[in-house]
């Protein structure tokens, strides 16, 4: 509670209040420090669309068709170690983003195949937005073909 822009009372408010759908605060759940608090305190993953995606987005899981598979690059890291990287192009019926791939990862995945990632990150690349797996999360090969992009 504020009075003359300054806070003279604060109340804990449960999620599951603020959660309701008769809510008179509900409104405010719109605003993005609220989101983003809320899903940093529930940490769970949820599932994605392409186009959804958001730079600094954590825990995205997705389903997808790797559309391009570009040569392997060797690269020297920060840490000074050799890695291979290359960027899958993929995408689902809302559209299409790179799939940063690193080492062991690159052979797990071909031209056309529909591929779930889970717990990945979105994040900017010399201005372009990609998808990063890191080594929390996973990318598997699945046999349905029920994603047309």
């Amino acid at each position: 509670m504020m009075e003359n822009f300054k806070v003279v009372a604060q109340l804990k408010v449960s999620e599951e209040f603020l959660l309701e759908r008769n809510n008179p605060l509900r409104r405010f759940m719109n605003t993005d420090r609220i989101r983003r608090f809320v899903n940093k305190k529930t940490d769970s993953a949820q599932s994605s669309h392409i186009r959804d995606l958001r730079v600094g987005m954590r825990h995205v899981n997705l389903n997808a068709r790797v559309l391009e598979m570009p040569t392997p690059t060797c690269v020297y890291t920060r840490f000074g170690n050799n890695a291979v990287v290359a960027n899958a192009v993929i995408g689902d019926a809302t559209g299409t983003i790179k799939l940063c791939l690193w080492n062991d990862q690159i052979g797990c995945v071909s031209v056309g195949d529909n591929i779930q990632i889970r717990n990945a990150r979105a994040f900017a690349f010399k201005g372009e937005k990609q998808l990063r797996v890191g080594t929390k999360g996973t990318v598997k090969v699945w046999q349905e073909n029920a994603i047309s992009a």
